[in-house]
Protein backbone atom coordinates (compact mmCIF):
# COMPACT_ATOMS: atom_id res chain seq x y z
CA UNK A 1 0.00 0.00 0.00
CA UNK A 2 1.44 3.22 -1.31
CA UNK A 3 1.83 6.26 0.97
CA UNK A 4 -1.46 8.43 1.48
CA UNK A 5 -0.98 11.83 -0.05
CA UNK A 6 -4.49 14.19 0.42
CA UNK A 7 -4.16 17.66 -0.74
CA UNK A 8 -6.32 20.15 1.08
CA UNK A 9 -8.60 22.46 -0.60
CA UNK A 10 -7.22 25.31 -2.38
CA UNK A 11 -8.76 28.48 -0.13
CA UNK A 12 -9.77 26.10 2.71
CA UNK A 13 -7.83 28.39 4.91
CA UNK A 14 -8.69 31.66 4.32
CA UNK A 15 -12.58 30.34 3.98
CA UNK A 16 -12.48 29.18 7.65
CA UNK A 17 -14.21 31.74 9.70
CA UNK A 18 -11.93 33.69 12.51
CA UNK A 19 -11.25 31.92 15.55
CA UNK A 20 -13.85 33.06 18.53
CA UNK A 21 -10.83 34.46 20.05
CA UNK A 22 -10.50 36.98 17.97
CA UNK A 23 -14.21 38.16 18.62
CA UNK A 24 -13.50 38.27 22.96
CA UNK A 25 -13.82 41.56 24.47
CA UNK A 26 -14.87 43.52 21.59
CA UNK A 27 -18.17 45.06 23.31
CA UNK A 28 -19.97 48.43 22.78
CA UNK A 29 -16.99 50.24 24.20
CA UNK A 30 -14.37 48.74 22.02
CA UNK A 31 -16.32 49.31 19.33
CA UNK A 32 -17.23 52.96 19.85
CA UNK A 33 -13.05 53.32 20.01
CA UNK A 34 -12.21 51.65 16.56
CA UNK A 35 -12.35 53.71 13.67
CA UNK A 36 -14.84 53.38 11.37
CA UNK A 37 -16.84 54.58 8.08
CA UNK A 38 -18.60 57.60 8.87
CA UNK A 39 -21.73 58.01 7.87
CA UNK A 40 -22.90 60.79 6.01
CA UNK A 41 -26.42 61.93 7.31
CA UNK A 42 -25.20 61.62 10.88
CA UNK A 43 -22.37 63.86 10.67
CA UNK A 44 -24.19 65.90 9.11
CA UNK A 45 -26.80 65.91 11.82
CA UNK A 46 -24.03 65.44 14.78
CA UNK A 47 -22.48 68.77 13.17
CA UNK A 48 -25.95 70.84 12.88
CA UNK A 49 -26.53 70.04 16.71
CA UNK A 50 -23.20 70.38 17.78
CA UNK A 51 -22.69 73.81 16.31
CA UNK A 52 -26.27 74.75 17.37
CA UNK A 53 -25.45 73.61 21.17
CA UNK A 54 -22.18 75.33 21.01
CA UNK A 55 -23.99 78.64 20.22
CA UNK A 56 -26.47 78.39 22.34
CA UNK A 57 -24.22 77.83 25.06
CA UNK A 58 -21.55 80.18 24.48
CA UNK A 59 -24.45 83.15 24.00
CA UNK A 60 -26.25 81.87 26.96
CA UNK A 61 -23.37 83.04 29.18
CA UNK A 62 -23.78 85.85 31.36
CA UNK A 63 -21.99 88.92 29.54
CA UNK A 64 -20.41 90.01 33.55
CA UNK A 65 -19.76 93.26 31.56
CA UNK A 66 -17.55 94.85 34.52
CA UNK A 67 -15.54 91.66 34.74
CA UNK A 68 -15.03 91.09 31.23
CA UNK A 69 -13.40 95.00 31.36
CA UNK A 70 -11.20 93.94 34.08
CA UNK A 71 -9.85 90.91 32.76
CA UNK A 72 -9.30 92.92 29.75
CA UNK A 73 -7.06 95.21 31.11
CA UNK A 74 -5.12 92.66 33.09
CA UNK A 75 -4.32 90.61 29.77
CA UNK A 76 -3.41 94.44 28.42
CA UNK A 77 -0.96 94.81 31.51
CA UNK A 78 0.65 91.45 31.15
CA UNK A 79 1.45 91.52 27.74
CA UNK A 80 3.07 95.16 28.15
CA UNK A 81 4.99 93.28 30.94
CA UNK A 82 6.07 90.41 28.51
CA UNK A 83 6.60 93.30 25.56
CA UNK A 84 3.93 91.85 23.30
CA UNK A 85 1.27 94.69 23.69
CA UNK A 86 1.50 95.36 19.85
CA UNK A 87 -2.35 94.75 19.12
CA UNK A 88 -3.26 98.87 18.92
CA UNK A 89 0.00 99.49 16.50
CA UNK A 90 -0.83 96.29 13.85
CA UNK A 91 -5.07 97.34 14.15
CA UNK A 92 -4.18 101.24 13.23
CA UNK A 93 -1.80 100.05 10.49
CA UNK A 94 -3.91 97.34 8.84
CA UNK A 95 -7.06 100.15 9.48
CA UNK A 96 -4.99 102.69 7.21
CA UNK A 97 -5.59 100.62 3.98
CA UNK A 98 -8.83 100.63 3.01
CA UNK A 99 -9.26 97.45 0.95
CA UNK A 100 -6.84 95.85 3.52
CA UNK A 101 -8.95 95.73 6.57
CA UNK A 102 -12.47 95.33 4.55
CA UNK A 103 -11.04 92.16 3.32
CA UNK A 104 -9.73 90.82 6.65
CA UNK A 105 -13.41 91.90 7.99
CA UNK A 106 -14.72 89.00 5.08
CA UNK A 107 -12.15 86.60 6.36
CA UNK A 108 -13.30 87.18 9.78
CA UNK A 109 -16.45 86.84 9.45
CA UNK A 110 -16.56 83.94 6.90
CA UNK A 111 -13.46 81.59 6.62
CA UNK A 112 -13.73 80.89 9.91
CA UNK A 113 -16.56 78.24 8.84
CA UNK A 114 -16.19 77.80 5.07
CA UNK A 115 -12.20 76.34 5.48
CA UNK A 116 -13.37 74.23 8.76
CA UNK A 117 -16.21 72.70 6.99
CA UNK A 118 -14.30 71.94 3.70
CA UNK A 119 -11.72 70.23 5.94
CA UNK A 120 -13.95 68.39 7.38
CA UNK A 121 -15.49 67.46 4.21
CA UNK A 122 -12.06 66.46 2.46
CA UNK A 123 -11.44 64.20 5.85
CA UNK A 124 -14.29 62.44 5.02
CA UNK A 125 -14.04 62.01 1.50
CA UNK A 126 -10.13 60.71 1.21
CA UNK A 127 -9.46 59.70 5.07
CA UNK A 128 -12.60 58.26 6.50
CA UNK A 129 -10.25 56.28 8.72
CA UNK A 130 -9.04 59.69 10.50
CA UNK A 131 -12.28 61.80 9.74
CA UNK A 132 -13.60 60.57 13.41
CA UNK A 133 -10.60 60.80 15.87
CA UNK A 134 -9.41 64.11 13.86
CA UNK A 135 -13.36 65.29 14.24
CA UNK A 136 -13.17 64.36 17.89
CA UNK A 137 -10.15 66.77 18.00
CA UNK A 138 -12.32 69.87 17.11
CA UNK A 139 -14.99 69.10 18.83
CA UNK A 140 -13.40 68.41 22.08
CA UNK A 141 -11.57 71.89 21.63
CA UNK A 142 -15.47 73.67 21.33
CA UNK A 143 -16.38 71.88 24.40
CA UNK A 144 -13.79 72.92 26.65
CA UNK A 145 -13.66 76.54 24.77
CA UNK A 146 -16.96 76.75 26.21
CA UNK A 147 -15.73 76.14 29.45
CA UNK A 148 -13.44 79.08 29.26
CA UNK A 149 -15.78 81.48 28.79
CA UNK A 150 -17.91 80.84 31.36
CA UNK A 151 -15.12 81.25 33.81
CA UNK A 152 -12.98 83.90 32.46
CA UNK A 153 -15.38 86.71 30.66
CA UNK A 154 -13.27 88.83 28.27
CA UNK A 155 -13.73 92.33 26.51
CA UNK A 156 -12.08 92.24 23.46
CA UNK A 157 -9.79 94.94 22.80
CA UNK A 158 -12.01 97.06 20.60
CA UNK A 159 -14.66 97.33 23.74
CA UNK A 160 -11.95 98.46 25.79
CA UNK A 161 -12.16 101.56 28.05
CA UNK A 162 -10.01 104.51 27.68
CA UNK A 163 -8.16 102.93 24.45
CA UNK A 164 -7.63 103.85 21.39
CA UNK A 165 -8.32 100.42 19.54
CA UNK A 166 -10.47 100.75 15.83
CA UNK A 167 -13.77 98.58 15.40
CA UNK A 168 -13.08 97.84 11.71
CA UNK A 169 -16.34 96.18 10.65
CA UNK A 170 -18.23 99.44 12.43
CA UNK A 171 -15.86 101.91 11.06
CA UNK A 172 -16.09 100.46 7.52
CA UNK A 173 -19.71 98.85 7.59
CA UNK A 174 -18.43 95.53 6.52
CA UNK A 175 -21.20 92.69 6.92
CA UNK A 176 -20.80 88.98 8.67
CA UNK A 177 -19.41 89.83 11.72
CA UNK A 178 -21.36 88.64 15.10
CA UNK A 179 -19.26 90.72 17.09
CA UNK A 180 -20.10 94.15 15.80
CA UNK A 181 -23.24 96.15 14.40
CA UNK A 182 -26.57 94.68 14.00
CA UNK A 183 -25.81 91.08 14.30
CA UNK A 184 -23.77 91.54 18.21
CA UNK A 185 -26.79 91.73 19.81
CA UNK A 186 -26.74 88.31 19.38
CA UNK A 187 -23.69 87.02 20.22
CA UNK A 188 -22.23 87.27 23.64
CA UNK A 189 -19.20 90.12 23.33
CA UNK A 190 -17.58 89.07 26.09
CA UNK A 191 -16.11 85.64 25.32
CA UNK A 192 -12.85 86.06 23.58
CA UNK A 193 -10.49 84.02 25.61
CA UNK A 194 -10.13 81.93 24.22
CA UNK A 195 -10.27 82.55 20.40
CA UNK A 196 -11.64 79.70 18.60
CA UNK A 197 -10.92 81.62 15.42
CA UNK A 198 -7.35 80.21 16.37
CA UNK A 199 -8.56 77.09 18.01
CA UNK A 200 -9.59 76.01 14.38
CA UNK A 201 -7.71 77.65 12.10
CA UNK A 202 -4.51 75.77 13.38
CA UNK A 203 -6.96 72.46 13.87
CA UNK A 204 -7.40 72.84 9.87
CA UNK A 205 -3.17 74.12 9.56
CA UNK A 206 -1.95 71.11 11.11
CA UNK A 207 -4.55 68.20 9.47
CA UNK A 208 -3.76 69.69 6.17
CA UNK A 209 -0.14 69.74 6.76
CA UNK A 210 -0.26 66.15 8.12
CA UNK A 211 -2.68 64.59 5.62
CA UNK A 212 -1.94 66.55 2.09
CA UNK A 213 0.09 64.64 -0.54
CA UNK A 214 0.62 68.37 -2.57
CA UNK A 215 3.41 69.85 -1.04
CA UNK A 216 1.81 73.38 -1.76
CA UNK A 217 -1.11 72.76 -0.47
CA UNK A 218 0.50 71.88 2.82
CA UNK A 219 2.34 75.54 2.92
CA UNK A 220 -0.78 76.94 2.58
CA UNK A 221 -2.31 74.77 5.64
CA UNK A 222 0.81 76.38 7.99
CA UNK A 223 0.12 80.03 6.32
CA UNK A 224 -3.75 79.76 7.66
CA UNK A 225 -3.44 79.58 11.12
CA UNK A 226 -0.57 82.52 10.94
CA UNK A 227 -2.81 84.74 8.84
CA UNK A 228 -5.57 84.24 10.98
CA UNK A 229 -3.79 85.49 13.86
CA UNK A 230 -3.03 88.85 12.05
CA UNK A 231 -6.74 89.44 11.44
CA UNK A 232 -8.37 88.34 14.24
CA UNK A 233 -5.36 91.36 16.29
CA UNK A 234 -5.53 93.84 13.63
CA UNK A 235 -9.53 93.98 13.41
CA UNK A 236 -9.40 94.60 17.34
CA UNK A 237 -11.38 91.01 17.99
CA UNK A 238 -8.53 89.17 19.92
CA UNK A 239 -5.40 89.59 22.31
CA UNK A 240 -2.09 87.75 21.54
CA UNK A 241 -2.94 85.75 24.76
CA UNK A 242 -6.27 84.84 23.30
CA UNK A 243 -4.73 82.58 20.49
CA UNK A 244 -2.63 81.16 23.26
CA UNK A 245 -5.66 80.23 25.01
CA UNK A 246 -7.21 79.00 21.73
CA UNK A 247 -4.02 76.55 21.31
CA UNK A 248 -4.01 75.39 25.02
CA UNK A 249 -8.02 74.31 24.32
CA UNK A 250 -6.57 72.45 20.75
CA UNK A 251 -3.53 70.47 23.07
CA UNK A 252 -6.53 69.81 25.13
CA UNK A 253 -8.51 68.16 21.98
CA UNK A 254 -5.60 66.42 20.40
CA UNK A 255 -5.04 64.81 24.58
CA UNK A 256 -9.05 63.84 24.29
CA UNK A 257 -8.64 61.95 20.59
CA UNK A 258 -5.58 60.14 21.86
CA UNK A 259 -6.63 58.60 24.84
CA UNK A 260 -9.76 57.44 23.32
CA UNK A 261 -8.35 56.01 20.18
CA UNK A 262 -4.85 54.96 21.45
CA UNK A 263 -3.14 56.73 18.76
CA UNK A 264 -3.06 60.43 17.60
CA UNK A 265 -5.20 60.91 14.90
CA UNK A 266 -3.65 61.63 11.63
CA UNK A 267 -1.71 58.15 12.95
CA UNK A 268 -4.85 56.25 12.29
CA UNK A 269 -4.91 54.44 8.82
CA UNK A 270 -6.09 56.17 6.18
CA UNK A 271 -9.17 53.98 5.21
CA UNK A 272 -10.98 51.53 7.00
CA UNK A 273 -12.40 48.32 5.20
CA UNK A 274 -16.20 47.73 4.80
CA UNK A 275 -18.09 45.73 7.33
CA UNK A 276 -18.19 41.70 6.54
CA UNK A 277 -21.23 39.44 6.36
CA UNK A 278 -19.11 38.11 8.83
CA UNK A 279 -20.21 40.81 11.20
CA UNK A 280 -23.61 40.05 11.14
CA UNK A 281 -24.07 36.86 11.16
CA UNK A 282 -21.55 33.60 11.80
CA UNK A 283 -20.13 32.41 8.70
CA UNK A 284 -20.72 28.64 7.95
CA UNK A 285 -17.51 26.33 7.33
CA UNK A 286 -16.76 26.01 3.79
CA UNK A 287 -16.91 21.95 4.14
CA UNK A 288 -20.22 22.15 4.67
CA UNK A 289 -21.70 24.32 2.34
CA UNK A 290 -23.98 22.42 -0.61
CA UNK A 291 -21.94 21.48 -3.45
CA UNK A 292 -18.60 22.23 -2.52
CA UNK A 293 -16.13 19.03 -3.20
CA UNK A 294 -12.97 18.61 -1.96
CA UNK A 295 -10.11 18.16 -4.09
CA UNK A 296 -7.80 15.19 -4.61
CA UNK A 297 -5.02 14.66 -6.75
CA UNK A 298 -4.54 11.70 -8.58
CA UNK A 299 -1.96 10.83 -7.15
CA UNK A 300 -3.43 10.39 -3.52
CA UNK A 301 -6.51 8.08 -4.74
CA UNK A 302 -3.53 5.47 -5.64
CA UNK A 303 -2.84 5.38 -2.10
CA UNK A 304 -6.07 5.42 -0.64
CA UNK A 305 -7.44 1.35 0.83
CA UNK A 306 -10.07 0.91 -1.85
CA UNK A 307 -9.58 3.03 -4.71
CA UNK A 308 -6.85 1.15 -6.66
CA UNK A 309 -8.96 -2.00 -6.33
CA UNK A 310 -11.73 -0.43 -7.54
CA UNK A 311 -9.52 0.70 -10.35
CA UNK A 312 -8.12 -2.97 -10.72
CA UNK A 313 -11.34 -4.65 -11.29
CA UNK A 314 -12.80 -1.97 -13.72
CA UNK A 315 -9.79 -2.81 -15.72
CA UNK A 316 -10.23 -6.53 -15.65
CA UNK A 317 -14.05 -5.90 -16.80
Amino acid sequence: MGETTVTKPEGMEAALPDPVAAHTGRGPLCRLRTPRRPRFWFEILLIAVSYWTYSLVRNAVPEQKAEALRNADWIWRAEHHLGIAVEESVNHAVDSVHWLIVGMNYYYATLHFIVTLGVLVWLYRRHPGRYAATRTVLFATTAVALVGYYLYPLAPPRLMNGRDFIDTVMVHQTWGSMASGDLKHMSNQYAAMPSMHIGWSVWCGLTIFALAAVPWVRVLGLLYPALTLVVIVATANHFWLDAVGGVLCLAFGFTVARLWYGRQPYALPRTVPAPRPSDARPARPRHSVPGRSREVSATSREGVPGVASRRDSADTT
